[in-house]
């Protein structure tokens, strides 16, 4: 269960990142992805990412403290990281972007598993698929994150969803994780938790 959830701190690179040993669940996605909206939908707190119509609004590491005060529950890090596939930003700053998240995935000792978000709605994107395939090269774990299911029928998010599942299949022998989540409904939210809490009480 997530008891508590609070910000510890934003850092504009991984080396500046709490220097903790707690198991750390990374977020990630193409921007306008949902991601900010998942999270406190996970967290039950509206307020605690923030949300904005305008994609690539977060531009650090963000590091949220989850079940800091609970006595049953394990604590671990929640982490917020910019989205990439930048669509309205400078050739610059999407370098420097790139370059945090490689980083953090790469270097980041306390990372336990990266959950990758989609948009549910569109057919495979190859910025997505291009990123998955990276994560996997460099054996960073990863599940992915359907979002927005709300927002489709079932024939198309099952067509979609089917068209992803194959398009990996070409180049993996076992598929990740994958769950379906809808911010505005609270969709997943246990399957994703109880994913959480069934790791952390392996490590």
């Amino acid at each position: 269960m997530i008891t508590s959830a609070q910000f510890v701190i934003s850092s504009p690179d991984v080396a500046m990142c709490p220097k903790s040993a707690l198991p750390e669940y990374a977020f990630i996605g193409r921007s306008n992805v949902g991601k900010s909206s998942l999270i406190n939908m996970l967290c039950r707190n509206p307020k605690l990412a923030k949300t904005s119509q305008k994609p690539g609004k977060t531009l650090l590491i963000n590091h949220f403290l989850i079940n800091g005060e609970a006595q049953a529950s394990r604590p671990w890090h929640l982490v917020d990281l910019p989205g990439y596939g930048f669509a309205q930003t400078s050739l610059t700053e999407r370098e420097k972007l790139r370059t945090m998240i490689e980083r953090y995935c790469l270097h980041r000792e306390p990372l336990v598993s990266m959950f990758v978000l989609i948009d549910c709605r569109l057919a495979p994107q190859k910025v997505d698929l291009e990123f998955m395939q990276w994560l996997g090269e460099n054996e960073v774990p990863f599940a992915i994150v359907f979002t927005k299911i709300d927002k489709v029928g079932r024939g198309r998010l099952s067509e979609n969803i089917g068209a992803y599942k194959l398009k990996l299949s070409e180049v993996w022998e076992e598929l990740p994780p994958m769950f379906l989540t809808s911010a505005e409904k609270g969709q997943g939210r246990d399957e994703l938790v109880e994913y959480i809490e069934t790791i952390n009480s392996n490590l």
